[in-house]
């Protein structure tokens, strides 16, 4: 690509200490069918051998923009604030995505003059990149604020690509550390939920469409560290978020909220039978349920599921080992995310 020329899309990558997944995640945007892009990686403070790596690539799409550790927001910001293309891709740097995901999330914009956001369906991998054979297949169609609200069928943050009219709109000056105003697009002071901030600001806030690709088109990769994280501080970031909208769009809120705190609750329910946490999964699911009953008749099939899980944590390893697997086959292809 030319310079001197603006890119279609712009890729950012945020980084921080993944020296061993950084090279598969770059070459997976240098193999794109579609080639008129630029790839902003962000160094959030690396102090292992990723900015390395990330220098040794020749190709003239890929700039190196370096900050102080400030998260996966504040990279997310700086990379776009860096960024020239008229699409903003995400690609989280221990993902990597198929070779045709920019040229179909094009076809996609291309066809809907008032798309603002575009995202796909999404596989899981293992840490050495191997398929898991299940993934998010989620809701693609008609989405609204009350679908991002309590299903999030964006799913993860290697899904998205933003058209950057609809990206400017939801865009907020605040001041930095320093005292100086600076442009936000992602709220800094949100160290997880905050993609669901964003979609929502976006959903409730602006008239752009949401609309899925409903075609794996990312490789999620499932990490011992994310399968560890503290499921109670998952919690309490997603009210942070979603509670930020609380006062604008009040009756927005009072409507859905306990039945998207049902949902929030069935996946950390989930989340705690795949780490075989028993009394956390049976609690999350109680808590669920009591929260708002609608989950079980909207979704029989995925709260059954869950519940039997929670139950099964109890048992001996090798017979909740079998019925985990039977689940995942069960969920493989879900309607929705989460």
């Amino acid at each position: 690509m030319n310079m001197n020329s603006p890119p279609i899309f712009s890729v950012v990558v945020p980084m921080y200490n993944v020296e061993k997944y950084i090279d598969q995640c770059i070459q997976s945007i240098l193999d794109q069918t579609f080639e008129r892009y630029e790839i902003i990686c962000v160094d959030d403070g690396c102090t292992d051998g990723t900015v390395r790596k990330v220098k040794a690539y020749t190709d003239s799409r890929i700039r190196l923009v370096q900050q102080e550790n400030g998260g996966l927001s504040a990279a997310r910001n700086t990379g776009i604030r860096h960024s020239r293309g008229l699409y903003i891709a995400f690609l989280d740097s221990d993902d990597f995505w198929h070779q045709d995901k920019l040229q179909a999330h094009l076809d996609h914009f291309e066809g809907r003059a008032n798309l603002g956001l575009s995202y796909s369906a999404s596989l899981f991998v293992d840490e050495d990149g191997r398929e898991l054979g299940i993934g998010q297949h989620p809701k693609v169609k008609q989405i609204s604020a009350r679908d991002i609200f309590c299903r999030n069928p964006i799913g993860n943050g290697s899904a998205p690509v933003l058209r950057r009219a609809a990206l400017n709109q939801i865009a907020f000056f605040e001041s930095n550390d320093g005292g100086d105003d600076r442009l936000f697009f992602f709220d800094e002071k949100l160290r997880q939920s905050e993609d669901v901030d964003c979609w929502l600001r976006l959903a409730l806030s602006t008239q752009w469409e949401i609309e899925g690709i409903d075609r794996p088109l990312c490789y999620y990769r499932v990490n011992s560290e994310g399968l560890s994280c503290n499921l109670e501080k998952q919690l309490s970031s997603w009210e942070t978020a979603i509670s930020k909208h609380r006062v604008r769009f009040k009756s927005f809120y009072e409507e859905h909220y306990r039945l998207a705190k049902a949902y929030q609750l069935r996946y950390l329910a989930r989340r705690a039978v795949m780490n075989k946490q028993s009394i956390a999964a049976l609690s999350y699911v109680g808590r669920s349920l009591c929260c708002n009953i609608s989950v079980l008749f909207q979704e029989p099939g995925r709260t059954l599921v869950t519940i039997a899980g929670a139950f099964l944590t109890l048992f001996p390893g090798f017979i909740y080992r079998a019925v985990r697997e039977l689940a995942f086959a069960s969920l493989a292809k879900p309607k929705q995310s989460g």
